[in-house]
């Protein structure tokens, strides 16, 4: 069974960066186009960013320029530079593929964004 294993979130102040990083297990990467999605308190889980096998990237509009996503096939891991981060970033940040083939989700990784 697939696993996705996510790390790299943590308290950032307004304006800092973070990267997260999605471990999978399998070869996923280089059959699914990938995602990053994130839940925050009292709302339903968002897509914010998501790459193709091919390598293009396609982000929610209040991430463009400020979120880089990425992947290394090789190392089964899909990445997410996180610049400018603002309070309302606050979220569990959760790795899966597009559109959702994994029913296990990871246990997702804190992003709280605050002074």
């Amino acid at each position: 069974q697939v696993q996705l294993v996510e790390s790299g979130g943590g308290l950032v102040q307004p304006g800092g960066s973070l990267r997260l990083s999605c471990a999978t297990s399998g070869s996923i990467l280089s059959i699914y186009p990938m995602g990053w999605y994130r839940q925050a308190p009292g709302k339903q889980r968002e897509l914010v960013a998501r790459i193709t096998t091919g390598g293009i990237t396609v982000y929610a509009d209040s991430m463009k320029g400020r979120f880089t996503i990425s992947r290394d096939n090789a190392k089964n891991t899909v990445y997410l530079q996180m610049n400018g981060l603002r309070p309302e970033d606050t979220a569990v940040y959760y790795c899966n593929t597009v559109p959702i083939r994994i029913s296990r989700w990871g246990q997702g990784t804190q992003v709280t964004v605050s002074s």
